[in-house]
């Protein structure tokens, strides 16, 4: 039986009618891959306007729930990737122990100078030396983050960009150059990703993501790395427990 919107409430009916749908996400009627029913379908089911549909629609798909196909329709997403934020974590094994496999493609590295606030967060001495490695996180083909990181020169004297496409950075640090990652300090802010960084995710302007700021440290807690990250805010959600 098909659930009545009711005009009355003081509920705005595209948003019952998001509800409506969420629920058969959530409840494993619509699986991932499902393809739902059309805009006109739904129009006609649930006796609303087209406005009304696409509005619904438009906010699901904005959540990261469903996505759209051009010339195909509209389809259940994937489950989002977790991440818990109770202690240090790797992207890498965060994706695999969810099944999925790591790929990271170097966009770019280079040799550069600190600007004012990176130098800040490496407590660095201007103008300092340091590497720029910026970096497309991908579960297999899927591109999930476009991250940014400075490490001083003076620590990291030599990096290798083919190296790096098949090492988690973090691994690297520690074989190549002695340095063990043991902590790190996230700040995370939502932002709307810009046109150049929907290029690289894959995703129109204006979509929403996380901007996660990291800093990580050795076990002498002086700072490595600093790291820039946008992360697709419609496959990814943090977590943490509070006791």
């Amino acid at each position: 039986m098909v659930k009545q919107l009711n005009s009355e409430s003081v509920i705005p009916l595209y948003h019952q009618l998001k509800e409506f749908l969420k629920e058969q996400i959530e409840s494993g009627e619509w699986k991932p891959g499902d393809r739902i029913p059309s805009e006109n379908e739904l129009r006609k089911r649930y006796l609303v306007s087209r406005n009304t549909v696409i509005k619904a629609l438009d906010d699901l798909v904005r959540e990261g729930l469903l996505h759209r196909e051009q010339g195909r329709g509209t389809f259940v997403s994937l489950p989002k990737i977790e991440h818990s934020l109770t202690g240090f974590y790797s992207f890498s094994k965060v994706l695999k122990a969810h099944g999925l496999e790591p790929k990271d493609v170097v966009l770019a590295l280079e040799k550069t100078r600190a600007k004012p606030s990176v130098a800040q967060y490496l407590q660095l001495e201007e103008p300092a030396e340091i590497w720029m490695l910026r970096r497309l996180r991908c579960a297999g083909e899927e591109p999930i983050i476009l991250e940014t990181s400075y490490l001083p020169r003076a620590r990291v004297p030599d990096m290798d960009r083919k190296t790096l496409e098949h090492s988690s950075l973090y691994d690297y640090l520690d074989r190549q150059h002695g340095i063990l990652i043991t902590r790190a300090k996230e700040i995370f802010e939502p932002v709307l990703i810009r046109d150049y960084e929907s290029r690289y995710l894959d995703v129109p302007e204006g979509y929403p993501a996380l901007l996660l700021d990291r800093i990580a440290y050795d076990g002498k807690r002086y700072p490595v790395e600093f790291c820039r990250s946008v992360v697709r805010g419609d496959r990814c959600r943090f977590y943490t427990e509070l006791l």
